[in-house]
């Protein structure tokens, strides 16, 4: 039995060792490399890309980042400026001689703050325009960054 079973493997044997010197032939080898050069290519732009779309979001954060703290140092500041002009509000009133000096005391208080917000108000609509206006051209001009290197 031993020798019918080297006999049935000798055609493997000989099979294996014909497979071992097989030569490649150039035009495979030239396709293999050409494949994994295009994927390697593929791989350094997926990557490229995905840098490029980091970098839009950094930059989108960090405006934002940067926005909030100006809108919060204008709010700080204003809250600051309507406490000072309340209490200087007050010392005036408290300087009144009469009845009718209070009411003008008053009067020309409302009448300053009434200015005072209007001036907030309009300051508060340009600025949230142009916010408005330069988020939607950094917002193009990052896709427009992303999108043109990637397509």
């Amino acid at each position: 039995m031993t020798t019918e079973t080297n006999t049935a493997f000798e055609g493997f044997k000989d099979a294996f060792k014909n497979i071992q010197n097989l030569e490649v032939p150039e035009a495979a080898r030239e396709f293999v490399k050409k494949t994994a050069n295009t994927a390697k290519d593929r791989a350094a732009e997926v990557f490229a890309g995905s840098e490029r779309v980091t970098a839009a979001v950094e930059n989108a954060v960090t405006e934002s980042i940067t926005e909030a703290g100006k809108i919060s140092r204008n709010i700080q500041q204003a809250i600051y400026e309507d406490a000072e002009a309340f209490f200087s509000g007050i010392d005036k009133l408290a300087s009144a001689k009469s009845v009718s000096e209070a009411v003008e005391i008053q009067s020309s208080l409302l009448r300053s703050r009434g200015e005072v917000f209007v001036s907030r108000a309009k300051a508060t609509a340009d600025y949230l325009g142009k916010l408005a206006a330069n988020g939607a051209k950094s917002a193009q001009d990052n896709f427009a960054k992303v999108y043109s290197k990637t397509a």
